[in-house]
């Protein structure tokens, strides 16, 4: 609906439409419900590229724990095999009438001392025994659940390589969505006249901000002050609206989420009255977009295409919340 509405002014004036005044509201706005779908939709987009990112990364944890699995299984495998060596060696003595009872042990002793050590001897063997069939069993377990565990990860591994090839798909048809919606927003914003161009990047009432005073991650946002909009751009000369959020917070050493949404959920809740400045302010339903407050009331962000990364008024779209990182 937005690119119909849109492509009666184009249709109506041109390549370059010259719209009445009262018209250029209306087309600005449309514009903006557009630009703003596509914003919506790149977020997306990238938070599926982390997603298949982090369960790749689950996928080979989850193949390496197989692996180890196995191996542990081999060696216990292994170890079994020589505990019932050791178990069958000491039944055969007892098969072959070695191990007798004590009465019968001191009646054939030629000597008393002949008889203790027979019966050191037989109690040896009995030790030895309950020894290697102890470990035996101890072994024989460790084996089975070494295999449990390996055939579980394997398992959970294929699970999640299934899930991670239908994130791929999900991820190619939003790209190609994400990559017509561009291509239309981008098309639109070269089409505009000159007032209608001026009336697109002022749209959130652009403010003049004092940059005395400015430090640490406010004083990086700022500097980008003038850098063009960039789809899913994260710098050094291009950004998106969480794009300028991260490589902002990239030159204090310090890693924050990609993306608006992931950007909200990951810091400390800040309530309104309580901003600082550095907090990321997030706005519209579902949190489509960020900025940085810097104080006085002031936000620094890159809002749309066409338009250079600014400071509006942090009140000047709806509010969605705000976080401390």
């Amino acid at each position: 609906m937005t690119t119909v509405v849109l492509g009666a002014f184009l249709i109506t004036t041109g390549t370059a439409p010259v719209a009445a005044a009262e018209d250029i509201d209306t087309l600005i706005a449309t514009m903006d419900e557009a630009s703003h779908e596509a914003t919506a939709t790149s977020e997306e987009v990238k938070q599926l590229e982390v997603d298949i990112g982090q369960g790749q990364g689950r996928i080979d944890t989850l193949r390496a724990d197989a692996d180890a699995a196995r191996q542990r299984a081999e060696v216990a495998r292994a170890a079994r095999a020589d505990f019932q060596e050791e178990v069958d060696g000491l039944a055969g003595v007892k098969y072959r009438g070695l191990l007798i009872d004590p009465v019968t042990n001191a009646i054939a002793a030629a000597t008393p001392q002949n008889a203790i050590d027979r019966a050191s001897y037989l109690a040896t063997l009995t030790r030895n025994t309950e020894r290697a069939v102890d470990k035996l069993a101890e072994t024989t377990a460790e084996a089975g659940r070494a295999h449990t565990d390996a055939e579980r990860f394997l398992a959970e591994a294929n699970f999640q390589q299934s899930q991670l090839e239908r994130q791929h798909r999900d991820l190619a048809a939003e790209q190609e969505v994400l990559q017509e919606r561009i291509r239309e927003i981008e098309e639109q914003v070269t089409g505009l006249d000159a007032a209608s161009r001026a009336a697109w990047e002022n749209k959130n009432n652009p403010l003049t901000p004092d940059l005395a005073g400015a430090s640490g991650v406010v004083a990086a946002a700022l500097a980008k002050l003038g850098s063009p909009y960039g789809w899913g751009a994260t710098g050094p000369n291009q950004f998106d609206c969480s794009g300028l959020m991260f490589w902002a917070y990239q030159q204090q050493g310090k890693t924050i989420p990609r993306t608006s949404q992931a950007q909200l959920a990951g810091g400390t809740p800040v309530p309104r009255a309580e901003l600082q400045p550095g907090d990321i302010v997030g706005y519209y339903p579902g949190i489509t977009h960020v900025g940085m407050y810097i104080g006085n009331g002031q936000l620094v962000h890159a809002s749309d295409y066409g338009i250079p990364v600014q400071v509006v008024s942090v009140d000047s779209m709806p509010w969605a919340g705000a976080v401390r990182y």
